[in-house]
């Protein structure tokens, strides 16, 4: 019988004395989740393909010799199954001791510490000693780069970022090498990352179940920039940030953080607490007319999008050939750091050199952006420092401040004043409706009177849709992760791309799942977010970037207009080629 005929069949299968129905393919470990039977998992991962290599989620079936792992066999129709004999149990428990045995076990100094997959199983499993011989390696701690390290004492080869960065990304930096005894997760030649192909998404940060694999921390630097009696420090946070930090705090997936978020920051000693989405507005009005200059005047298209530093990276690396297409348009970030040090220090009346500039960001390649030589357009480095969600989460706890209690607060004007628009430039799909808000208005002369794009929504991995611009057809594509990214550039090579204007974020999702986000995303969660974000935008009165009053005060006080001469140069910059 073929496969389209068995897709729809349902089989009966016993597990644990409960029998169930389950279409045909499901796994034994899906099978026992619809009865609410957890059995424990250490590198599987719901949104990638299970590589059965820990054997924790092992299983007795009746008739087979062996245990059988369940993240990758399916049930089979009549099987009479048990998750939770002596001899499972035994299993379990002796594979977990042996995983610990070549383990550091410093697990009141590792950043997983409380959040660990391996530290909740040998909890669960009530694993008091470890009987097998210590055999941890002493390797070095890789953190030649600014976003990421690597503590490969720490890994126990579960396989998960491996599969990540090679599927999910396509970006192959790390790979496994050598077998037996000597198998180990590596880069190519064992090079630093720094020297890979690695663009710094950090998705294998939010696989890794232990702490193998973690941003870099730079709380230290920010505590001593808040102790510092003579630096005015200022802080803007993300728009993915705020549907995800509650996570950190016991809250719901999505909820919206928002008020919390800034109190928060407020109370940890910032003297201004700002918003990105101030200059993702910025952003849209500076690409949204780049965008119109090159339909009209003749240049390269299609346009891409600039704001996520990954694909940036990505492109650099992989299709230098192509850089002509993308936007000259620093991403949120940058342009934030460059108007904090110039137009704010003016109106402040503080000397640029005594600004220092935090950023909250979803994204671990934002702390690589950050140091780009390129990213110094204020006469000095625009943003000084990069926090990622945890790490923000880290310092409010560390401060003994309860974030769920705490009383909504505002974020400080100019540069806090923002619009619904660059609240979605969080979610994939986002930086494209923002624009096209802005840019129907300003080709039609007319009022986009539904702003709710949804032909541009969604976790899809490629979307594509056409605009009419007053008789002027836009085709448009939106791509989130690398893997899609490479499909899009690959039909651009070929000249089979008839586009005008491709947003590319490098993460599953856009930055909502960024890899600086809080440990255990999946896409269950990423759509709660996706979902928080939307739920933000619809509630506020303006939703177009153009409309935003101290955007527009920018302009006229300072920038006097979109990809006008002092726009240029604090706003827009140029990317090279990068070997590896």
């Amino acid at each position: 019988m073929n496969d389209a005929v068995n897709i729809n069949k349902n089989i009966t299968v016993t597990i644990d004395g409960i029998q169930t129905i389950v279409p045909e393919g499901t796994t034994i470990l899906e099978a026992a989740k619809k009865l609410g039977i957890k059995i424990p998992t250490l590198c599987h991962h719901s949104d990638l393909k299970p590589g059965a290599t820990c054997r924790v989620c092992s299983v007795e079936v009746k008739g087979q010799r062996r245990l059988k792992t369940s993240c990758n066999t399916p049930v089979a129709d009549g099987d009479e199954i048990t998750t939770n004999s002596k001899a499972v149990r035994e299993a379990r428990k002796t594979i977990i001791e042996l995983i610990l045995a070549d383990h550091p076990q410093d697990c009141l100094k590792c950043v997983r510490n409380g959040n660990c997959e391996l530290q909740k199983l040998a909890y669960e499993y009530q694993i008091r000693e470890v009987p097998f011989e210590r055999t941890v390696k002493d390797l070095p701690i890789e953190d030649s780069n600014p976003s990421i390290v690597r503590d490969m004492n720490k890994c126990i080869k579960c396989g998960r970022c491996v599969e990540v960065c090679q599927e999910v990304q396509q970006v192959a930096a790390i790979n496994t090498s050598f077998r037996s005894g000597e198998f180990k997760i590596s880069t190519a030649f064992n090079e630093s990352l720094a020297d890979s192909p690695c663009v710094y998404c950090g998705q294998c940060i939010t696989v890794c179940p232990v702490g193998a694999i973690t941003e870099k921390d730079d709380t230290d630097r920010v505590w001593e920039a808040l102790d510092n009696p003579d630096i005015h420090v200022v802080v803007q946070t993300a728009p993915a940030v705020r549907v995800a930090i509650g996570e950190e705090f016991d809250m719901q997936a999505g909820s919206i953080g928002t008020g919390k978020m800034v109190a928060a920051l407020k109370r940890l000693g910032f003297d201004k607490v700002f918003d990105t989405n101030f200059t993702a507005d910025l952003t849209i009005l500076e690409e949204g007319n780049e965008l119109l200059q090159r339909i009209t005047e003749g240049g390269v298209l299609p346009m891409m999008t600039s704001c996520s530093p990954g694909w940036i990276n990505y492109i650099e690396k992989f299709y230098p050939e192509l850089l002509p297409h993308v936007s000259s348009c620093k991403s949120p970030q940058q342009m934030f750091g460059a108007v904090a040090k110039t137009y704010y220090a003016e109106k402040a009346g503080i000397s640029p050199d005594k600004i220092f500039v935090v950023s909250i960001m979803p994204c671990t390649a934002k702390k690589y952006e950050c140091t780009r030589p390129e990213m110094r357009s204020s006469g000095y480095q625009d943003v000084d420092v990069v926090l990622t969600t945890r790490e923000l989460a880290r310092m409010i706890k560390q401060a003994g401040l309860d974030m769920g209690a705490l009383h909504d607060e505002e974020y400080d004007d100019p540069l806090g004043t923002s619009t619904g628009a660059a609240v979605i430039f969080g979610a994939t799909g986002g930086v494209m409706e923002a624009a096209l808000r802005t840019v129907y208005e300003v080709v039609t002369g007319q009022k986009l009177e539904n702003v709710d794009l949804k032909m541009v929504r969604g976790l899809k991995g490629i979307k594509e849709a056409e605009v009419d611009l007053a008789g002027t057809k836009v085709k448009i594509a939106i791509a989130s992760s690398l893997k899609n990214a490479k499909e899009i550039l690959e039909k651009i090579k070929a000249g089979e791309c008839d586009y005008h204007f491709i947003e590319i974020m490098a993460c599953p999702g856009g930055c909502l799942s960024g890899g600086g986000q809080p440990f255990g995303t999946t896409n269950a969660i990423r759509e709660k977010r996706l979902e928080g974000l939307y739920n933000i935008d619809s509630s506020l009165k303006l939703r177009k970037s153009h409309e935003n009053p101290a955007v527009n005060k920018l302009y006229e006080e300072f920038l006097e207009k979109p990809l006008g001469h002092k726009s240029h140069e604090l706003l827009h910059t140029h990317y090279v080629g990068r070997k590896y």
